[in-house]
């Protein structure tokens, strides 16, 4: 956010990418509103997360006096007019930078044409040219500004982000059906069919209750019709996939093959989750699966009639296996209990009110918890035993995740980081990984 800078969410996203060294391209937003220096923008990106930047469009003004953006790749400034109705495109108009007179007669405003040809001297003299492999690692990000409200600097973002893009690169795939795991990368030549189920989604068309799980091809090839294992049920089970479709926006459109690269959606039986891995061949293999990390607004979800009890646990799990939110319950508790629902921020409850609502036809209660905090135990219940008889968990909630491991809630950053310092052998984590097999 241009005004806000690096918000929570985008920071949940940094970390994502940098746990999992996934290239980061940067857009900043809202430029036709007041806005943060684009200076301090790359300051907070470099402080928090050590991550260099490199502009690739740079802004000319913000809010008001938001005059366009220079592509210093080209060397070409791009100024816009804005449109006569909010949220439709702007008009744009490319000058080259040598064309300083039209430039300067264009932007009509002497500091911010004086700021644009200082800045972008000193853009070429101060900042470190960009390396496409540094990218790839996750060592620096392009750095991108505009204003999607506008429509204006979105799609040349977009078309540099196609041109930037890596070819499809391979993974690290964990075989575990040998004495030992063995851990190897299957790049995109590999023969055999293996994909990643990133996302899943529920109602699409809410009269057909149809599920998606969406699936990014990693090697070999998908054909309509093939049949294909799946990482967490027995070998000799196998999922026909006898459609696949491709989405953009609301269209969607068949797909009969698919390769290395494409993100096909399938028909979710109920029987694929987030991080699940699907493949053809004779031994089980998994990709690592995608860290949940650390919720910071909890409460309790019910249903206030008891006749809606079905269809309200049937639009909650559906919910949960899309990843809208995580679950909590009480330690011991086998379903039975008092649901919690953990996210990042209130918007996400009110996304899933809404769509119980709308999609599920029953009402839901929210109660609000007073924590603000999650850490998960990676040393395990014994640990947390161990540190509640020890008295180090007073005014901490202890609860489980859906795979019945310890988290602890806490209500300020100093509980959680005084108690993680004193308590080592807790092993806290702001994240958690999927379990193994074995688990």
């Amino acid at each position: 956010d241009g005004a806000k800078g690096l918000e929570p969410q985008t920071r949940k996203l940094f970390e994502v990418c940098r746990l999992r060294g996934l290239p980061l391209f940067t857009f900043v937003n809202k430029l036709d509103r007041p806005a943060l220096a684009p200076y301090e923008i790359m300051d907070q990106i470099a402080e928090e997360f050590g991550l260099e930047t490199h502009p690739i469009l740079w802004p000319i003004g913000d809010g008001e006096r938001f005059k366009g953006v220079l592509d210093r790749t080209e060397n070409v400034v791009h100024l816009y007019t804005k449109a006569a109705q909010r949220g439709q495109k702007a008009q744009v108009e490319t000058v080259p930078i040598s064309n300083t007179d039209r430039l300067e007669e264009l932007i009509d405003d002497d500091e911010l044409f004086g700021k644009l040809m200082e800045d972008a001297e000193l853009l070429d003299e101060l900042i470190e040219p960009l390396d496409m492999e540094r990218v790839l690692k996750g060592d620096q990000s392009p750095l991108f500004f505009g204003s999607a409200m506008t429509n204006f600097g979105v799609q040349l973002f977009l078309d540099k982000f196609c041109n930037m893009g890596a070819k499809p690169m391979g993974r690290v795939v964990r075989s575990v059906d040998e004495e030992e795991e063995d851990e190897k990368l299957i790049g995109p030549e590999h023969e055999e069919f293996t994909g990643f189920i990133f996302k899943t989604q529920a109602n699409l068309d809410p009269k057909h209750r149809d599920r998606l799980a969406y699936v990014r091809v990693i090697s070999g090839k998908y054909e309509k019709g093939m049949k294909v294992s799946h990482s967490r049920s027995k070998l000799n089970k196998k999922y026909n996939l006898a459609q696949a479709q491709a989405l953009f926006g609301s269209d969607r459109s068949s797909v009969e093959e698919a390769y290395p690269g494409d993100v096909i959606g399938i028909n979710n039986p109920g029987n694929f989750a987030i991080g699940d891995t699907l493949f053809t061949g004779t031994n089980r293999v998994a990709f690592p699966g995608i860290p949940s990390f650390s919720p910071e607004k909890f409460a309790y979800i019910r249903s206030p009639n008891p006749s809606d009890y079905k269809s309200f646990r049937k639009g909650i799990d559906q919910l949960l296996d899309e990843g809208a939110v995580q679950a909590l319950r009480q330690r011991n508790d086998d379903g039975g209990g008092p649901l919690m629902l953990a996210a990042v921020g209130q918007l996400q409850f009110e996304v899933v009110q809404a769509r119980l609502q709308n999609e599920y036809k029953v009402e839901s209660l929210m109660e609000p918890l007073s924590y603000s905090m999650a850490r998960w135990v990676d040393g395990g219940w014994d640990a947390v035993d161990k540190a509640d008889a020890d008295g180090k968990l007073f005014g901490i909630m202890i609860v489980q995740d859906r795979w019945q491991r310890p988290v602890l809630l806490f209500r300020n950053d100093w509980k959680a980081a005084s108690l993680a310092e004193e308590v080592q052998y807790l092993q806290l984590k702001p994240w958690s990984q999927p379990p193994d097999f074995n688990d």
